[in-house]
């Protein structure tokens, strides 16, 4: 991964992992509102290193992402007016329509993780996450 990446990249990765573990702590905390909120600005904070401020509002702008961009940041409002589980839903469907183009590539890298890939592989073909590159034209 070092190789690839640049120093304030692997921050941009440090960041949205924060975010991540953020996410899932709120979720866990039957959704605590504030870590929630932390994951989602981290998240974004770690997203814009990585990529830059310009590719990220380019990416979020794009015309067939929209609704996926609104529900995201609907979302993110949501939470921070206190409806943390409407929010939440609302924020994950709109992931689900910005980021479900990587989800494939996602499980495929899950798949070659030493020790717990073969089960994650599992887990993936029954929930049908690999099958959205794998029916794309060749």
């Amino acid at each position: 991964m070092s190789m690839w990446l640049s120093d304030s990249q692997k921050i941009g990765v440090a960041f949205c992992s924060g975010g991540g573990f953020f996410l899932i702590g709120g979720v866990m905390l039957f959704f605590d509102r504030a870590m929630l909120a932390m994951g989602n600005i981290l998240f974004l904070i770690g997203l814009t290193i990585i990529i830059g401020p310009q590719k990220t509002m380019v990416f979020f702008a794009r015309k067939q992402k929209l609704k996926g961009t609104a529900a995201f940041f609907g979302g993110l409002a949501l939470i921070l007016l206190r409806w943390p589980l409407i929010g939440f839903l609302v924020e994950l469907y709109g992931i689900m329509v910005l980021f479900g183009d990587f989800l494939g590539t996602i499980a495929g890298f899950a798949r070659n993780v030493p020790i717990v890939g073969p089960y994650i592989g599992i887990l993936i073909d029954k929930v049908g996450l690999g099958r959205r590159n794998a029916e794309l034209p060749v």
